[in-house]
């Protein structure tokens, strides 16, 4: 379970104030269905973060649980730097238009707004670390949920209350206590 809770808190504190958010912020706004965007949301998530996780596994298995532990150790570190950096949506995602309908509209976008984005990268580490493959993709799963349904309901009343700064650097100390636990432990 422990794979399943670190998994979890690390991707819901990391998921604050990232482009997804902005994201699922633009969508509320832009369609008023909150259901099918939350729908979009959980189902693009479970395949990028299958995807991420299926590839850290492999990783894991190619280069030895030894060393990866040590490299997923650094890129956790790595990682703690990135979270301090706030993201910002790109206006071509921002201007995309509806086709599809609104659930499918979430999923292209999410998906290609995860791709090679700081919790997608958490979830491959995450499956490196630990060797709980289905227990990472739930708690990343649950941990984008925890951030993004939220924003999809109540966005702009949370936006004004969350001090984006604070959890940033909540999210980055965690990444960093997460990176030295794996080098300590490889």
């Amino acid at each position: 379970m422990e794979a399943f809770f670190v998994s979890t808190g690390l991707v819901a504190l990391a998921e604050i104030g990232d482009k997804t958010q902005l994201l699922s912020l633009l969508l509320a706004a832009r369609f008023r269905r909150p259901w099918p965007i939350v729908a979009g949301i959980l189902v693009s998530t479970l395949l990028n973060h299958a995807g991420a996780a299926a590839l850290g596994a492999w990783i894991t298995h190619a280069l030895g649980e030894s060393l990866m532990t040590r490299v997923a150790g650094v890129s956790f570190i790595a990682m703690a730097a990135w979270a301090l950096v706030p993201d910002k949506l790109d206006e071509d995602k921002a201007a995309a238009r509806a086709t599809g309908g609104v659930f499918l509209t979430t999923l292209v976008l999410f998906f290609l707004a995860e791709m090679g984005d700081k919790t997608q990268v958490a979830t491959m580490m995450l499956a490196a670390r630990y060797p709980a493959f289905f227990q990472v993709i739930a708690g990343t799963t649950l941990g984008m949920m925890i951030a993004n349904v939220p924003v999809v309901f109540f966005g702009e009343a949370l936006a004004k209350r969350v001090p984006l700064g604070i959890v940033r650097k909540l999210a980055a100390l965690s990444f960093a206590i997460l990176g030295v636990a794996a080098l300590v432990a490889g």
